[in-house]
């Protein structure tokens, strides 16, 4: 059976230009392709080597933003958090599972939950399970 290399993201969203100036002014994406040019209504948004896309549903049954949360891995979620912090509001966290994981997290623009997360070694400060 064929390896799968990653998977990448793809929301809809009510507002691209809304979604796309909070991931880039947020979270440091930058725009790799939004299409099309005229009157866009999809955009794949880059950083780090991953990507999220974000597409305009065609039709009306279909405009509505469903449930979804995206979970990053990052390499320092205290500093994310603190980066964050502020300027976002933050859902809850940061906290130590006891999976060994810190985490917090944050909403987008379309109200999808992001899950900023990191492993660590550090005792909890959550047992919940």
């Amino acid at each position: 059976m064929p390896r799968f290399a990653h998977v990448v993201p793809r929301l809809p969203t009510r507002d691209l230009a809304r979604t796309v100036d909070f991931y880039t002014t947020f979270l440091g994406f930058h725009v790799e392709n939004l299409w099309p040019k005229q009157a866009p209504t999809f955009v794949i948004l880059d950083r780090d080597g991953l990507s999220v896309q974000f597409y305009v549903p065609e039709s009306a049954e279909h405009s509505a933003t469903g449930e979804a949360v995206l979970s990053f891995e990052v390499d320092n979620a205290l500093a994310m958090h603190r980066f964050l912090d502020g300027r976002l509001t933050v859902e809850w966290g940061p906290e130590v599972y006891w999976y060994g994981r810190r985490e917090f997290a944050v909403r987008d623009a379309n109200g999808y939950l992001i899950i900023f997360s990191e492993p660590t070694n550090d005792a909890p400060t959550c047992r919940e399970e």
